[in-house]
Protein backbone atom coordinates (compact mmCIF):
# COMPACT_ATOMS: atom_id res chain seq x y z
CA UNK A 1 0.00 0.00 0.00
CA UNK A 2 2.71 2.25 0.69
CA UNK A 3 4.61 1.95 -2.56
CA UNK A 4 0.72 2.58 -4.31
CA UNK A 5 0.68 5.84 -2.36
CA UNK A 6 4.02 6.82 -3.54
CA UNK A 7 3.50 5.81 -6.85
CA UNK A 8 0.18 8.31 -6.59
CA UNK A 9 1.80 10.90 -5.13
CA UNK A 10 4.16 10.89 -7.54
CA UNK A 11 2.17 10.63 -10.42
CA UNK A 12 0.18 13.43 -9.25
CA UNK A 13 2.97 15.81 -8.71
CA UNK A 14 4.30 14.56 -12.44
CA UNK A 15 0.66 15.65 -13.65
CA UNK A 16 0.72 19.06 -11.35
CA UNK A 17 4.19 19.65 -13.03
CA UNK A 18 3.20 19.60 -16.15
CA UNK A 19 0.17 21.22 -16.04
CA UNK A 20 2.29 24.04 -14.68
CA UNK A 21 5.35 23.87 -17.19
CA UNK A 22 2.53 23.97 -20.17
CA UNK A 23 0.92 26.71 -18.13
CA UNK A 24 4.07 29.03 -17.90
CA UNK A 25 4.83 28.07 -21.60
CA UNK A 26 1.50 29.11 -23.37
CA UNK A 27 1.45 32.11 -21.19
CA UNK A 28 2.71 35.58 -23.47
CA UNK A 29 3.86 38.76 -22.05
CA UNK A 30 1.70 41.52 -20.82
CA UNK A 31 1.53 45.30 -21.11
CA UNK A 32 3.64 47.91 -19.09
CA UNK A 33 2.02 51.25 -18.81
CA UNK A 34 0.91 54.20 -16.44
CA UNK A 35 -1.68 53.30 -13.98
CA UNK A 36 -5.51 54.45 -15.15
CA UNK A 37 -9.23 53.36 -13.58
CA UNK A 38 -7.88 50.15 -15.43
CA UNK A 39 -4.85 49.06 -14.98
CA UNK A 40 -3.64 49.02 -11.50
CA UNK A 41 0.19 48.54 -12.70
CA UNK A 42 0.40 44.76 -13.14
CA UNK A 43 -3.09 44.10 -14.51
CA UNK A 44 -6.08 45.30 -15.65
CA UNK A 45 -9.48 44.97 -14.01
CA UNK A 46 -13.36 45.72 -15.07
CA UNK A 47 -14.50 48.94 -13.58
CA UNK A 48 -16.78 48.19 -10.42
CA UNK A 49 -18.02 45.55 -8.26
CA UNK A 50 -17.80 42.64 -10.96
CA UNK A 51 -16.76 39.28 -9.12
CA UNK A 52 -13.43 37.99 -11.08
CA UNK A 53 -13.74 34.00 -11.41
CA UNK A 54 -10.66 32.13 -10.42
CA UNK A 55 -9.05 29.23 -10.48
CA UNK A 56 -10.82 27.24 -7.59
CA UNK A 57 -13.89 28.02 -9.37
CA UNK A 58 -13.20 27.06 -12.58
CA UNK A 59 -12.36 23.63 -11.10
CA UNK A 60 -16.01 23.89 -9.52
CA UNK A 61 -17.65 24.61 -13.18
CA UNK A 62 -15.37 21.54 -14.81
CA UNK A 63 -16.52 19.18 -12.56
CA UNK A 64 -20.08 20.01 -11.93
CA UNK A 65 -20.27 20.52 -16.16
CA UNK A 66 -23.58 19.58 -17.27
CA UNK A 67 -22.82 20.41 -21.09
CA UNK A 68 -25.95 20.80 -23.51
CA UNK A 69 -25.53 18.78 -26.96
CA UNK A 70 -23.25 19.36 -29.64
CA UNK A 71 -23.87 17.66 -32.89
CA UNK A 72 -21.02 18.35 -35.99
CA UNK A 73 -22.17 20.10 -39.01
CA UNK A 74 -20.40 18.77 -42.19
CA UNK A 75 -19.12 21.19 -45.20
CA UNK A 76 -21.58 19.27 -46.85
CA UNK A 77 -24.57 20.98 -45.09
CA UNK A 78 -22.92 24.28 -45.40
CA UNK A 79 -24.12 26.97 -48.15
CA UNK A 80 -20.73 29.12 -48.22
CA UNK A 81 -20.59 32.71 -49.50
CA UNK A 82 -20.02 33.78 -52.73
CA UNK A 83 -16.64 34.82 -53.20
CA UNK A 84 -16.85 38.56 -51.89
CA UNK A 85 -16.59 41.23 -54.02
CA UNK A 86 -12.51 42.99 -54.09
CA UNK A 87 -14.49 45.85 -52.39
CA UNK A 88 -17.40 47.94 -51.69
CA UNK A 89 -17.62 51.52 -52.25
CA UNK A 90 -21.06 52.49 -51.89
CA UNK A 91 -22.47 51.74 -48.43
CA UNK A 92 -21.48 48.43 -46.38
CA UNK A 93 -21.95 44.77 -46.77
CA UNK A 94 -21.42 42.60 -43.44
CA UNK A 95 -21.04 38.95 -44.22
CA UNK A 96 -21.45 36.58 -41.02
CA UNK A 97 -18.46 33.65 -41.07
CA UNK A 98 -19.41 32.39 -37.54
CA UNK A 99 -18.50 32.39 -34.07
CA UNK A 100 -17.43 36.32 -33.61
CA UNK A 101 -15.81 36.70 -37.15
CA UNK A 102 -17.46 39.26 -39.49
CA UNK A 103 -15.85 40.49 -42.94
CA UNK A 104 -16.77 44.34 -42.92
CA UNK A 105 -16.66 46.18 -46.77
CA UNK A 106 -17.04 49.56 -46.94
CA UNK A 107 -15.53 52.91 -48.61
CA UNK A 108 -13.05 50.47 -50.40
CA UNK A 109 -12.13 49.47 -47.50
CA UNK A 110 -12.13 45.16 -46.20
CA UNK A 111 -12.26 44.27 -42.25
CA UNK A 112 -12.38 41.17 -40.39
CA UNK A 113 -12.76 41.11 -36.49
CA UNK A 114 -11.80 38.90 -34.50
CA UNK A 115 -10.65 36.13 -37.70
CA UNK A 116 -10.88 32.93 -37.13
CA UNK A 117 -10.37 29.44 -39.69
CA UNK A 118 -8.94 27.30 -37.16
CA UNK A 119 -10.17 23.86 -36.64
CA UNK A 120 -9.57 24.61 -32.55
CA UNK A 121 -9.72 27.43 -30.54
CA UNK A 122 -6.30 26.13 -28.06
CA UNK A 123 -2.88 26.61 -27.71
CA UNK A 124 -2.64 22.78 -29.39
CA UNK A 125 -3.75 21.50 -32.68
CA UNK A 126 -5.23 18.20 -31.32
CA UNK A 127 -7.23 18.92 -28.35
CA UNK A 128 -9.06 22.07 -26.79
CA UNK A 129 -12.43 23.15 -28.03
CA UNK A 130 -13.45 21.83 -31.57
CA UNK A 131 -15.32 23.78 -34.56
CA UNK A 132 -18.63 22.81 -35.56
CA UNK A 133 -19.77 24.35 -37.81
CA UNK A 134 -17.65 25.19 -41.13
CA UNK A 135 -16.86 28.94 -41.75
CA UNK A 136 -19.24 30.49 -44.06
CA UNK A 137 -16.58 32.24 -46.47
CA UNK A 138 -13.41 30.27 -47.44
CA UNK A 139 -10.07 31.53 -46.41
CA UNK A 140 -9.11 31.35 -50.10
CA UNK A 141 -11.78 33.46 -50.88
CA UNK A 142 -11.65 36.33 -48.95
CA UNK A 143 -11.08 39.63 -50.84
CA UNK A 144 -7.78 41.99 -50.04
CA UNK A 145 -7.67 42.68 -46.61
CA UNK A 146 -6.97 45.89 -45.59
CA UNK A 147 -7.70 45.94 -41.14
CA UNK A 148 -8.29 43.11 -38.67
CA UNK A 149 -9.50 44.17 -35.71
CA UNK A 150 -8.98 41.85 -32.33
CA UNK A 151 -11.04 42.13 -29.44
CA UNK A 152 -8.83 40.73 -26.54
CA UNK A 153 -6.07 37.17 -26.36
CA UNK A 154 -8.48 34.47 -26.14
CA UNK A 155 -8.49 32.05 -28.63
CA UNK A 156 -11.53 31.99 -29.94
CA UNK A 157 -10.68 35.72 -30.37
CA UNK A 158 -7.56 35.78 -31.52
CA UNK A 159 -6.43 32.60 -33.83
CA UNK A 160 -2.66 33.45 -33.75
CA UNK A 161 -2.24 30.63 -37.07
CA UNK A 162 -5.24 32.77 -39.14
CA UNK A 163 -3.91 35.94 -38.10
CA UNK A 164 -0.36 34.72 -39.48
CA UNK A 165 -1.67 33.82 -42.71
CA UNK A 166 -3.67 37.16 -43.05
CA UNK A 167 -0.76 38.52 -42.47
CA UNK A 168 1.70 36.83 -45.45
CA UNK A 169 -1.06 36.91 -47.55
CA UNK A 170 -2.06 40.17 -46.95
CA UNK A 171 0.04 42.74 -44.94
CA UNK A 172 -2.82 44.25 -43.45
CA UNK A 173 -3.25 46.88 -39.98
CA UNK A 174 -3.90 44.96 -36.93
CA UNK A 175 -6.01 47.18 -34.36
CA UNK A 176 -5.45 45.90 -31.02
CA UNK A 177 -5.84 46.47 -27.41
CA UNK A 178 -2.93 47.15 -25.20
CA UNK A 179 -0.62 44.56 -24.54
CA UNK A 180 -2.12 42.26 -27.44
CA UNK A 181 0.35 43.87 -29.47
CA UNK A 182 3.38 42.31 -27.89
CA UNK A 183 2.25 38.50 -28.73
CA UNK A 184 1.47 39.44 -32.55
CA UNK A 185 5.20 41.36 -32.74
CA UNK A 186 6.51 37.75 -31.77
CA UNK A 187 4.75 35.87 -34.46
CA UNK A 188 6.03 38.50 -37.04
CA UNK A 189 2.97 40.39 -36.95
CA UNK A 190 4.35 43.91 -36.73
CA UNK A 191 2.09 46.33 -38.49
CA UNK A 192 -0.06 47.07 -35.21
CA UNK A 193 -1.45 49.70 -33.21
CA UNK A 194 -2.67 49.70 -30.24
CA UNK A 195 -5.62 51.48 -28.09
CA UNK A 196 -6.83 51.68 -24.73
CA UNK A 197 -10.63 51.74 -24.14
CA UNK A 198 -12.11 55.37 -25.65
CA UNK A 199 -9.19 55.74 -27.89
CA UNK A 200 -9.75 56.52 -31.22
CA UNK A 201 -7.22 55.41 -34.67
CA UNK A 202 -8.30 56.95 -37.91
CA UNK A 203 -7.88 54.58 -40.93
CA UNK A 204 -8.08 56.50 -43.80
CA UNK A 205 -10.28 60.01 -44.48
CA UNK A 206 -13.39 57.86 -44.27
CA UNK A 207 -13.36 55.37 -41.68
CA UNK A 208 -11.94 55.94 -37.93
CA UNK A 209 -12.30 53.30 -35.13
CA UNK A 210 -12.95 53.58 -31.64
CA UNK A 211 -12.05 51.19 -28.76
CA UNK A 212 -14.26 51.06 -26.31
CA UNK A 213 -15.43 49.48 -23.02
CA UNK A 214 -15.81 46.01 -22.54
CA UNK A 215 -16.69 43.42 -19.13
CA UNK A 216 -14.30 40.50 -19.70
CA UNK A 217 -10.73 39.00 -18.94
CA UNK A 218 -7.62 37.70 -20.77
CA UNK A 219 -5.40 35.08 -20.61
CA UNK A 220 -3.30 32.39 -22.75
CA UNK A 221 -1.87 30.66 -20.01
CA UNK A 222 -1.50 30.44 -16.64
CA UNK A 223 0.39 32.72 -15.79
CA UNK A 224 -0.88 36.15 -17.85
CA UNK A 225 -3.81 36.33 -16.38
CA UNK A 226 -5.74 40.20 -17.09
CA UNK A 227 -1.89 41.15 -18.27
CA UNK A 228 -3.56 42.34 -21.24
CA UNK A 229 -6.60 44.60 -22.19
CA UNK A 230 -9.79 43.64 -23.45
CA UNK A 231 -12.23 46.15 -25.77
CA UNK A 232 -14.99 46.35 -28.06
CA UNK A 233 -14.75 48.65 -30.89
CA UNK A 234 -17.16 51.14 -32.47
CA UNK A 235 -15.99 51.61 -36.43
CA UNK A 236 -16.82 54.88 -38.49
CA UNK A 237 -17.77 54.48 -41.82
CA UNK A 238 -19.85 56.92 -43.98
CA UNK A 239 -22.43 54.27 -44.21
CA UNK A 240 -22.60 54.35 -40.49
CA UNK A 241 -21.20 53.39 -37.19
CA UNK A 242 -20.64 49.49 -36.28
CA UNK A 243 -20.78 48.60 -32.89
CA UNK A 244 -18.39 45.03 -32.42
CA UNK A 245 -18.73 44.08 -28.93
CA UNK A 246 -15.99 41.34 -28.73
CA UNK A 247 -16.43 39.49 -25.83
CA UNK A 248 -18.30 40.99 -22.70
CA UNK A 249 -20.60 40.53 -19.69
CA UNK A 250 -23.62 43.08 -19.35
CA UNK A 251 -22.85 46.51 -17.32
CA UNK A 252 -23.96 50.70 -17.20
CA UNK A 253 -20.94 51.35 -20.31
CA UNK A 254 -23.15 50.40 -22.90
CA UNK A 255 -25.52 53.23 -22.76
CA UNK A 256 -22.17 55.50 -22.41
CA UNK A 257 -21.16 53.78 -25.77
CA UNK A 258 -24.93 54.58 -26.79
CA UNK A 259 -24.25 58.41 -25.78
CA UNK A 260 -20.84 58.58 -27.65
CA UNK A 261 -21.26 56.92 -30.99
CA UNK A 262 -24.05 57.06 -33.88
CA UNK A 263 -24.33 52.99 -33.92
CA UNK A 264 -26.30 51.99 -36.82
CA UNK A 265 -25.12 48.06 -36.84
CA UNK A 266 -24.60 46.50 -33.34
CA UNK A 267 -22.72 42.92 -33.86
CA UNK A 268 -23.42 41.37 -30.21
CA UNK A 269 -22.37 38.25 -28.39
CA UNK A 270 -25.65 36.04 -27.44
CA UNK A 271 -23.31 31.75 -26.82
CA UNK A 272 -21.26 30.78 -23.75
CA UNK A 273 -23.66 31.55 -20.96
CA UNK A 274 -24.50 28.82 -19.03
CA UNK A 275 -24.13 28.46 -15.96
CA UNK A 276 -24.65 31.90 -15.15
CA UNK A 277 -23.25 31.68 -11.65
CA UNK A 278 -20.03 31.50 -13.22
CA UNK A 279 -20.63 32.86 -16.78
CA UNK A 280 -22.68 35.98 -15.97
CA UNK A 281 -19.61 38.54 -15.43
CA UNK A 282 -17.55 37.66 -18.36
CA UNK A 283 -20.76 36.59 -20.82
CA UNK A 284 -24.49 38.27 -22.04
CA UNK A 285 -26.96 35.54 -22.29
CA UNK A 286 -29.17 36.33 -25.00
CA UNK A 287 -31.88 38.46 -23.05
CA UNK A 288 -29.10 40.66 -21.89
CA UNK A 289 -28.08 40.50 -25.61
CA UNK A 290 -31.28 42.20 -26.59
CA UNK A 291 -30.66 44.89 -23.65
CA UNK A 292 -26.90 45.68 -25.05
CA UNK A 293 -28.72 46.43 -28.88
CA UNK A 294 -31.33 48.96 -27.04
CA UNK A 295 -28.32 50.83 -25.12
CA UNK A 296 -25.97 51.40 -27.72
CA UNK A 297 -28.73 52.29 -29.98
CA UNK A 298 -28.59 50.37 -33.09
CA UNK A 299 -30.96 50.90 -35.64
CA UNK A 300 -30.15 47.17 -36.49
CA UNK A 301 -27.94 44.16 -34.56
CA UNK A 302 -26.88 40.35 -35.36
CA UNK A 303 -26.16 38.04 -32.66
CA UNK A 304 -22.71 35.93 -32.60
CA UNK A 305 -20.67 33.97 -30.64
CA UNK A 306 -22.78 30.65 -30.09
CA UNK A 307 -23.12 27.77 -32.49
CA UNK A 308 -19.46 26.84 -33.38
CA UNK A 309 -17.32 26.32 -30.55
CA UNK A 310 -18.48 24.30 -27.47
CA UNK A 311 -17.34 27.21 -25.08
CA UNK A 312 -19.37 26.94 -22.01
CA UNK A 313 -22.67 24.66 -20.84
CA UNK A 314 -24.83 25.69 -23.18
CA UNK A 315 -25.85 23.66 -26.10
CA UNK A 316 -25.37 24.07 -29.61
CA UNK A 317 -28.97 25.56 -29.99
CA UNK A 318 -29.65 27.08 -26.61
CA UNK A 319 -28.45 30.21 -27.90
CA UNK A 320 -30.86 30.64 -30.61
CA UNK A 321 -33.52 28.98 -28.85
CA UNK A 322 -33.30 31.16 -25.66
CA UNK A 323 -33.27 34.13 -28.12
CA UNK A 324 -35.95 33.30 -29.20
CA UNK A 325 -38.02 33.14 -26.43
CA UNK A 326 -36.58 36.39 -25.54
CA UNK A 327 -37.28 38.85 -28.18
CA UNK A 328 -41.06 37.67 -27.93
CA UNK A 329 -41.47 39.24 -25.04
CA UNK A 330 -43.44 42.00 -24.63
CA UNK A 331 -40.82 44.55 -23.65
CA UNK A 332 -38.70 43.21 -26.95
CA UNK A 333 -41.32 43.63 -29.61
CA UNK A 334 -40.27 45.09 -32.74
CA UNK A 335 -36.80 45.37 -31.20
CA UNK A 336 -34.50 44.39 -34.66
CA UNK A 337 -31.93 42.03 -33.26
CA UNK A 338 -31.86 39.29 -35.58
CA UNK A 339 -29.84 35.82 -36.14
CA UNK A 340 -28.02 34.92 -39.25
CA UNK A 341 -26.40 31.80 -40.14
CA UNK A 342 -22.55 31.86 -41.32
CA UNK A 343 -22.11 32.61 -44.95
CA UNK A 344 -25.29 35.37 -44.91
CA UNK A 345 -24.97 39.26 -45.81
CA UNK A 346 -26.57 42.13 -44.99
CA UNK A 347 -26.30 45.22 -47.18
CA UNK A 348 -26.43 49.00 -46.34
CA UNK A 349 -26.45 51.44 -48.36
CA UNK A 350 -25.80 55.38 -48.18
Amino acid sequence: MKVIMIWISAFLVLGAATIVSIGWAVSKPGYEGPKSTHFNGTTFVNPGDVPSKGFFDVMKWYLQREQGEWKEIPESEITYAPKPADAVVEGMVITYVNHSTFLIQTAGVNILVDPVWSDRVSPFSFAGPKRFRPPGIRFEDLPPINLVLISHNHYDHLDIETLKNINSRFSPRFVVPLGVDLLLNQEGINNTFTLDWWESKPIDSDITVHAVQAQHFSARGLFDRDKTLWAGYVIDTPAGGVYFAGDTGYGDFFKEIGRRYDIKVGLIPIGAYKPRWFMSPVHVDPEEAIQVHKDVGAEISFGMHYGTFPLADDGMKDPANDFAEAIQKPENRGVNFKLITEGDSFELRN
